[in-house]
């Protein structure tokens, strides 16, 4: 039984340090506390390309801030109607920037696999 025990100890030791090593390892490639700045880089970007309606990347920096955004909020978020807020949120949906489970559901930051290397630099080797 006490060699079981052991066993067991040092196989729960290497599994979790196994599982840190690779966490670390996935935020040395994302690097979180700069993705946010490159994701509102990309947005700011993109509206002034004509792309993406103004005011999205404060749609994307408040999800980013608190995970989801209940899509009644948009409208308060950004000071504008109802109408106006759907218009924005539109492209950001049919491009796959956001998800959303459905057409009432909170909205969410989809990370399209379009955008990884813009997004997430040295996530994956460059071609």
């Amino acid at each position: 039984m006490i060699l079981m025990d052991v066993a067991t100890t040092s196989f729960a030791r290497f599994f979790l340090e196994t599982c840190i090593d690779q966490v670390k390892f996935m935020e040395s490639l994302v690097e979180p506390d700069r993705l946010r700045k490159r994701i509102l880089l990309w947005a700011e970007e993109e509206t002034g390309l004509g792309k993406l309606p103004p005011k999205s990347g404060q749609i994307l920096e408040s999800i980013l801030y608190r995970g989801e955004l209940p899509r009644k909020e948009v409208s308060t978020l950004l000071g504008i109607t109802d109408r106006h807020a759907r218009r924005i949120t539109s492209p950001l949906l049919k491009q796959g920037i956001l998800v959303s489970d459905t057409v009432r559901s909170p909205l969410r930051l989809a990370f399209p696999a379009t955008l990884a290397s813009r997004w997430m630099p040295g996530l994956f080797p460059d071609r």
